[in-house]
């Protein structure tokens, strides 16, 4: 029952310096992320003022994952995460300062809004992989859901205050010129890496037998496949990003829509989503502490659904604020759960590829997802309608799942899973 009971006792992050300094580097950075994250929709509205344009630069951005997805995470697993992410976060910056430059000169156009999209998101996916599997280097292994939960509340902060200020800046100059702050917090995240002392790479990594690519990737696809409770949490994200992909594609539009709402107003609505974020996220250790997983995840995610129906329906824009708010935070409840566990169930050496795998196989939904929730919108004529109806299938997916393997996800943390067959004749790639 050790690992139950661990997880069970999460109430402390464990950590030191290290833990500290990675914090704050990668808080700064989740700062200028939230700007990016409202800056680039708004980008996309002002160039188009399309749904489908929104939709289509939403699918640029999760295009990568389906692409590349299971390859990066093989890679990141056999280098050296933190090199990984200082390489990723060189990249992101460079591409996302061409935005401004590009405008200053006249020639920006909406295809390439899409193709630093595409690109940031492929830097991101190493960085996010490298990031997650890092974690556990960190933290006492028996506190991450605590740690994990502080973390998100911590980086959360940034999702309000991050929109708050681009609001202030955006009625002073244009959306792509704020991008230059996005810019910046990433070499402040260079900085922070390189000032962690600690390796963020299993100590016997270098000693492995050297294997192919394609062993690897194989590898963590059997791990997750063959997993009942990681193969649920995939089918069931994979459905619920293909359904719920087109609230966070379409805010900027719905919000324009909807309540005529100014700049402003919009990044309000992105800040309440990070509040809510915040207050379900320093709640997820003793939320998790009390009640199983199955309850604490799935009803999180059930009421995620429900918000985001009374969200669509309630026509004041002062009273679907907070409801807004309320269906992020208890989104972000449920995937501070799914995260944890997988840490707890997966080996080390194994974090990278199946943290990838997961995501490819949940987030393969949402470029199809997205574009057809456009599509939906710009026929149906009622963005509305399409909301209402996308929170009322989330909390019916939610409660479906309760009958499959996450229901009683706690017994499976006792159950070792058997390692997946080797391949032949393994030889490096």
């Amino acid at each position: 029952m050790h690992k139950l009971n661990a997880f069970r006792r999460a109430s402390q992050d464990g950590s030191g310096a290290d833990f500290w300094i990675f914090w704050g580097g990668q808080t700064i950075s989740n700062f200028g992320n939230a700007i990016t994250l409202l800056v680039i929709p708004l980008l996309i509205f002002k160039l188009t003022g399309s749904a489908l344009n929104l939709a289509i630069g939403t699918a640029a951005v999760f295009l990568p994952y389906l692409l590349f997805g299971l390859w990066i995470g093989a890679a990141v697993d056999r280098l050296d995460r933190r090199k990984v992410m200082i390489v990723a976060d060189i990249g992101r910056a460079l591409m996302l300062v061409t935005i401004p430059f590009l405008a200053d000169a006249g020639l920006l156009h909406v295809w390439w809004v899409y193709a630093v999209g595409f690109m940031n998101s492929t830097l991101g996916i190493a960085f996010n992989t490298a990031e997650f599997a890092s974690i556990p280097h960190l933290v006492d292994r028996n506190n991450l859901v605590s740690a994990n939960g502080r973390i998100q509340a911590s980086y959360s902060i940034s999702t309000v205050a991050g929109p708050l200020l681009a609001g202030v800046f955006l009625g002073f100059v244009r959306p792509e010129t704020v991008l230059f702050l996005d810019g910046f917090t990433f070499v402040i995240s260079i900085v922070s890496l390189l000032l962690i002392r600690r390796g963020l790479n299993p100590p016997g990594q270098a000693e492995r037998a050297p294997t192919r690519l394609r062993s690897d990737v194989v590898e963590g696809l059997r791990y997750v496949w063959g997993h009942p409770v990681l193969r649920a949490i995939s089918i069931m994200m994979a459905l619920i990003n293909f359904v719920g992909a087109t609230t966070a594609a379409q805010i900027v539009f719905f919000a324009k829509e909807r309540f005529h709402a100014s700049d402003g107003h919009v990044s309000l609505l992105y800040s309440a989503g990070g509040a809510g974020v915040i207050l379900l996220s320093l709640s997820a250790g003793a939320l998790r502490r009390r009640w199983s997983f199955g309850r604490v995840a799935l009803g999180a995610l059930a009421i995620d659904g429900l918000l985001t129906a009374a969200f669509a329906l309630t026509p004041n824009y002062w009273v679907a604020l907070p409801l807004w708010g309320l269906a992020g935070g208890f989104g972000i409840l449920f995937n501070i759960n799914t995260g944890s566990l997988r840490q707890l169930i997966v080996p080390d050496h194994l974090l990278g590829r199946v943290s990838s795998v997961a995501g490819v196989l949940a987030w393969s939904g949402i470029p199809l997802g997205s574009f057809l929730g456009g599509l939906a919108i710009e026929r149906s004529g009622s963005v509305v309608d399409v909301f209402a109806i996308i929170g009322i299938l989330i909390a019916i997916i939610a409660a479906a799942f309760s009958f499959s393997a996450l229901g009683h996800a706690d017994d499976f943390l006792d159950v070792p899973t058997p390692a997946p067959e080797p391949e032949p004749e393994a030889i490096a790639a």
